[in-house]
């Protein structure tokens, strides 16, 4: 986990600072079904998966459904699941 640089902006003779957050980077997995929609999912996030027509829309809404993931996990003072290390992707057949 890494945490936003913490910034002082100043606006004419008005000081804001802007609160630093945490941030988690998670390895998102992208796919193109039969129908040509993008698939998006999160391996280390059970069951947190959308999809869309690009893979620009398909990425903001796992950013969204990843968001609204972790904010349920801590609701339910569930611990936040350690991000998983992207080792590699392969295809694999099997008999239909």
């Amino acid at each position: 986990m890494r945490e936003a640089k913490r910034k002082t902006v100043q606006r004419g003779r008005v000081l804001q600072v802007k609160k630093s957050r945490k941030v988690r980077r998670f390895t998102v997995v992208l796919e193109r079904d039969e129908d040509g929609m993008y698939v998006a999912s999160i391996p280390a996030l059970p069951g947190c998966h959308t999809q869309g027509r690009s893979l620009d829309q398909a990425m903001r809404r796992i950013r969204e459904a990843a968001e609204l993931w972790l904010e349920v996990n801590r609701e339910r003072r569930r611990g936040v699941p350690r991000p998983l290390d992207l080792v590699g992707v392969q295809q694999l057949e099997v008999p239909a």
